[in-house]
């Protein structure tokens, strides 16, 4: 009987170790982005059946969202430099006689073209726009992202550029990770826009992990728990801190919070309690044909009413 006991405690330590070595290769690849140049990257028909298992085993190596053209050939390219030296680039689009500037952050593995849609609808109300590339996305260097932890000091470099303009109307839009990423930068920087427009933010970073096991048809529990942790181990920092849903609470402008009814990701349950924790002036709005994602282009009309709205 004893050896009965050693050997299935053995054999569970074994498990153990096993599940997070290959749950933390996976929080790795889920965080790392990387030049096309820099990896070999083969079609999935062209894989062996090995590749495949270690796809399974140690996660599939993401590479860096190539950006298509901006939105308006008036736009200039600005490069701003964090702490830690990476080089972040985005897009200002003025447009004449502006009403103001809605500085725009994109969504995880994205980039800032796949704003333009949105930046197209801003300048046709008359307000210029920003568009940032996170870190380690689109054109910017870096191959970390921390799914809005470290990005926060991107969000605020992006908002002192046009504050230093003399921008004294300043819009923050973010979508998905964006979205969460601005309620961090506020809280950490306190941060002053004239409105803040949130589409689609996770209450929490292990809540956007269960997201996506969701999405990939794997079970949320308890891998959402395992990837937090070592997402955050691998980075420097404790994962479970990251939390939106109480970042929200040191917002003073006025507020427009979105969400997609069919939205895979983001629950309706994680939406409502960031709208609840929302202490000031607020507006939330369900697109009943969208998911997680632009629903600017899925519900247009819809999508540029609210925001004539909103921002007049």
């Amino acid at each position: 009987m004893k050896k009965l006991l050693r050997f299935l405690f053995r054999t569970i330590v074994v498990l153990f170790v096993l599940i997070n070595i290959i749950v933390a290769f996976h929080a790795y690849k889920f965080t790392h982005f990387y030049n096309t140049g820099d990896l070999v990257i083969k079609k999935m028909e062209d894989k062996t059946g090995w590749d495949k298992t270690k796809d399974i085993l140690f996660g599939i190596n993401a590479v860096k969202q190539k950006n298509a053209n901006a939105s308006d050939s008036v736009y200039q390219t600005i490069t701003l430099t964090t702490k830690d030296s990476i080089k972040l680039e985005g897009w200002y689009i003025p447009v004449d006689s502006a009403k103001g500037t809605v500085c725009m952050f994109h969504g995880h593995g994205s980039k800032k073209s796949a704003t333009n849609d949105e930046a197209i609808a801003f300048h046709k109300l008359g307000y210029s726009t920003f568009q940032l590339d996170f870190r380690a996305h689109g054109n910017s260097s870096g191959n970390t992202c921390t799914i809005g932890y470290n990005e926060s000091e991107d969000v605020k470099l992006a908002y002192d550029y046009i504050k230093n303009k003399g921008e004294k109307n300043i819009v923050l839009w973010g979508i998905s990770m964006g979205a969460a990423t601005v309620s961090k930068s506020i809280y950490d920087y306190a941060l002053q826009p004239s409105r803040v427009i949130l589409e689609m933010p996770f209450g929490t970073i292990e809540e956007a992990v269960e997201g996506r096991l969701k999405m990939m048809g794997l079970p949320p529990q308890p891998l959402s728990t395992l990837i937090t942790f070592w997402g955050g181990v691998e980075h420097g920092f404790w994962a479970y801190h990251m939390k939106p849903v109480e970042y929200v609470k040191k917002i003073t402008a006025p507020v427009l919070l979105q969400w997609g009814a069919h939205d895979p990701r983001v629950s309706r349950k994680e939406t409502d309690l960031i709208y609840q924790n929302i202490p000031t002036v607020k507006k939330m709005v369900v697109y009943e044909n969208s998911g997680h994602e632009s629903l600017c282009h899925k519900e247009h009309d819809k999508w540029k009413a609210e925001m004539a709205l909103f921002l007049q």
